[in-house]
């Protein structure tokens, strides 16, 4: 049996995919198992998956018309017999590549959005339920295919190497941070539609690293994140000139990842690196709410706290859904929601968790 799993909606999505890529090689251990992705970053995260045949990548919006269908057309060759949508992927176009594929059962999840293509894209749909995880959509399907969890426990799985969990600690002991307390922060968010605007101000991040230095005397600040933080990353440094302030850049996800067990907490919005922290599991874990964040993208059975944002107060589905959309409301009222919490409300949580 062949089978391809779609999962193309974000890096941590395909992260919050790896406890039901478990859970197909337990109910196919004889199968091919495939995954499509979208972004490189989520190769990172499938490398060495055990429960993987092949990943496959094309980041669409940047190949040409030609070069895609090319790309599709070697996909669609290898004659998948069950292809599956992982949760959350509402737009229209995950579903009609799917369709192009061609396997002869297509899975998806029901959305607002283009109900009425999805008997002609997909074969079985279910409906989404915005109290459920995403790991728990992922596990739905296995009603449409008449079978039963084996798993008990479900756990985010990021297959990191010895090399890369020995970077991490080179990393510690060359710039003598063993027994201190390490403090991670992640200043980015995703760069699609207008997801940009859910990432808490670049000037309380700031004036939260002051405090955090000012208060404890033993912490060091590690700033995470890719080239597209970089810049960031190079006013902090400016606005906050301290030895006690390290970055992390240029080794990607999996580096991260290592790094982060080394953390006492780890601070963000809800965002891939948020995810992984979840699959890694520094002791505390801390989440800046924006209007992004509802249950189904919560950090999975992590130790967490989330600091809560007044002016989004209950309403997360008033501002987005899984509908193509972008987040609702005007680019200054998405600014100044965000800017309603404060430095002093993020470090009363950190506080409370390292006691």
């Amino acid at each position: 049996m062949k089978i391809l799993v779609l999962s193309m909606a974000g890096i941590g999505d395909t992260l919050l995919a790896t406890p039901f890529l478990h859970e197909m090689r337990l109910q196919y251990p004889d199968a091919e198992i495939d995954v499509l992705v979208f972004w490189a970053g989520s190769v990172d995260i499938l490398q060495g998956n055990p429960h993987v045949n092949q990943v496959f990548q094309k980041n669409f919006l940047q190949a040409s018309k030609f070069e895609s269908m090319a790309f599709l057309n070697r996909i669609r060759g290898r004659g998948y017999d069950l292809s599956i949508n992982t949760h959350p992927q509402s737009r229209v176009y995950y579903r009609m590549i799917a369709r192009f594929i061609g396997a002869k059962k297509r899975l998806s999840h029901e959305y607002e959005c283009d109900r009425w293509l999805n008997p002609w894209l997909m074969t079985k749909t279910i409906p989404q339920d915005y109290n459920l995880h995403t790991v728990a959509h992922n596990f739905q399907f296995l009603e449409l295919l008449g079978r039963k969890p084996v798993q008990t426990e479900l756990e985010l799985e990021v297959f990191l190497t010895e090399a890369e969990t020995g970077w991490a600690e080179e990393f510690v002991s060359h710039r003598m941070l063993e027994g201190r307390p390490l403090i991670g922060f992640h200043v980015g968010s995703g760069g699609t539609k207008n997801l940009a605007l859910k990432r808490w101000p670049l000037e309380r991040y700031v004036e939260l690293i002051r405090l955090v230095l000012e208060r404890r005397e033993d912490a060091a600040i590690l700033l995470f994140g890719g080239p597209q933080e970089q810049a960031d990353h190079q006013i902090i440094r400016r606005l906050v000139p301290s030895a006690r302030v390290f970055t992390v850049e240029g080794k990607g996800l999996r580096h991260a990842g290592a790094l982060m067990r080394h953390l006492s907490a780890f601070i963000s919005v809800d965002t891939s690196l948020m995810h992984l922290a979840a699959a890694v599991r520094p002791p505390n874990q801390i989440v800046i709410e924006a209007p992004t964040l509802n249950a189904t993208n919560m950090p999975f059975r992590g130790d967490y706290s989330v600091v809560r944002n007044p002016a989004v107060n209950g309403k997360n589905l008033e501002y987005y859904r899984y509908d193509g959309r972008e987040i609702q409301g005007t680019r200054e009222h998405l600014i100044e929601c965000m800017n309603s919490i404060g430095a002093e409300d993020v470090y009363a949580v950190l506080k409370e968790r390292l006691g």
